[in-house]
């Protein structure tokens, strides 16, 4: 399905942190204990929300599905990449490196549509409050859930067909972390090779981007909104039930721009891996943190769940 009669490379070879030889041990060390992080912050913001039955709102909902598919966006990359570090030997099958393009572009295309979704939420619930249980009904926010997966998915397919359709002639070396887009698309032989990448580009761009100007537009009217309230405490009381989502906005797209707006220079390769770093590991670490600091309602929850828990053990034992 993915042209596989048509290239002479069985397999890719992952230069990742090859330039780097002396500093893998230290990198493999810390991003295990990042991506570690990770997954049990997220599982925990899951867990939380799932147990509290005051979290059954649609602003956690979204922050339900946002935790599961950065669970599993990073599952796609960062094992893989660990196991790299200790290993000498870092080929890749065709197959699966066409699988690890699909599923990060799935579940990296979802996170942003899902981002979107929850600056909607807040749009409907700051401007539009009395309203906010219809237009916001437990069917309505299912199907932004699933239709934020649907077009996750189908951007991952388009542009995993898209690159993987190419023939690939040689040489076979993928400097970067995993199977990315230009990487791949560099290795790439064939007329057409430059409409794809263009292609590519543009059907990433335009949904990125898309995605950045719908959140941009509901925080001009959320902003324009509660400066329009009389009372200074109404103010901050409207502004910190969004304040997390932002940041998230903001670290999620400013990492972004300083990958793809960045000129490139002489030692491209290598800063192209340091800079695969962000979005692979840095963001995924953040976003949990900044998710349960910057949300009281959320952070009480999970002192509650984490207290009670222990509070259980230690009940447990005693018995």
């Amino acid at each position: 399905m993915l042209g596989l009669n048509h290239s002479s490379v069985s397999e890719f070879i992952l230069i990742g942190f090859s330039p780097f030889p002396h500093l893998q041990l230290m990198f493999f060390l810390l991003f295990l204990l990042m991506y570690l992080f990770t997954l049990l912050g997220n599982l925990l913001i899951m867990t939380t929300i799932w147990g509290e039955r005051s979290l059954h709102t649609p602003m956690y909902l979204f922050l339900c599905a946002l935790s599961i598919s950065e669970i599993l966006y990073t599952f796609a990359i960062v094992p893989r990449m660990l196991a790299d570090l200790l290993s000498t030997h870092r080929s890749i099958a065709f197959v699966a490196c066409a699988s690890q393009m699909y599923f990060s572009f799935t579940f990296g295309f979802t996170h942003s549509f899902l981002l979107t979704v929850m600056g909607y939420d807040r749009y409907v619930a700051i401007c539009h409050p009395l309203r906010y249980n219809v237009l916001m009904s437990p069917r309505g926010c299912a199907c932004l859930v699933a239709w934020s997966w649907a077009g996750g998915s189908v951007m991952g397919l388009v542009v995993t067909m898209a690159i993987f359709h190419l023939p690939f002639c040689g040489p076979n070396e993928v400097h970067h972390l995993g199977c990315h887009a230009l990487p791949l698309l560099k290795l790439a032989c064939g007329g057409n090779v430059s409409t794809v990448a263009l292609g590519v580009g543009l059907v990433c761009i335009t949904a990125l981007l898309g995605c950045c100007l719908l959140i941009l537009l509901s925080y001009a009217s959320i902003i324009a909104t509660i400066l329009r309230i009389p009372s200074a405490e109404g103010r901050q009381k409207a502004f910190s039930t969004c304040a997390s989502h932002l940041t998230v906005v903001v670290v999620h797209y400013g990492f972004a721009s300083v990958i793809y707006l960045k000129s490139k220079g002489p030692q491209s390769l290598e800063g192209d891996t340091l800079m695969g770093v962000t979005y692979t590991v840095l963001t995924p670490f953040l976003s949990p943190i900044i998710f349960s600091l910057r949300n009281k309602e959320l952070k009480s929850a999970m002192k509650r769940t984490v207290l009670s828990r222990l509070l259980l053990q230690s009940s447990r034992r005693g018995w």
